[in-house]
């Protein structure tokens, strides 16, 4: 688990720097899998169905303050299903672990797969 989450914090530390600053109120976390709930409310079949997951209010829902009692947003790393998914693909890990990273971010700014896709290609560079 240790390895896994030092992958991660290596592939937060390559994506571009105005993208990191954005995500300072992020709380990041890997686990093993989803919890229960998490694969009953997205209708997984599979624990191994979901990579990651962007949990909490995404900015532009946000009002101009938090709500009291208001979660912090959080990414969620699911390690197995990861790794599982490396084992199936050509993919390095590095790449997976940025591209899921990406995406769990993206959600939280509301961005575009296109947006996501441009800020994957830098973070590659």
């Amino acid at each position: 688990m240790a390895e896994f989450e030092v992958l991660a914090q290596a592939a937060f530390d390559h994506l571009p720097d105005a993208f990191r600053a954005l995500c300072s109120d992020v709380v990041f976390n890997v686990t093993e899998f989803p919890e229960d709930e998490v694969l009953k409310e997205l209708e997984a079949e599979s624990p191994f169905d979901i990579l990651g997951l962007f949990s909490g209010i995404g900015l532009p829902q946000q009002g101009y303050a938090p709500q009291t009692g208001q979660m912090p947003n959080t990414i969620h790393l699911y390690r197995r299903p990861i790794l599982d998914y490396w084992a199936e693909n050509d993919e390095s890990l590095g790449a997976i672990v940025t591209h899921v990273l990406v995406h769990e971010i993206g959600h939280h700014f509301g961005f575009s797969d296109e947006d996501m896709e441009a800020i994957e290609a830098e973070a590659e560079r």
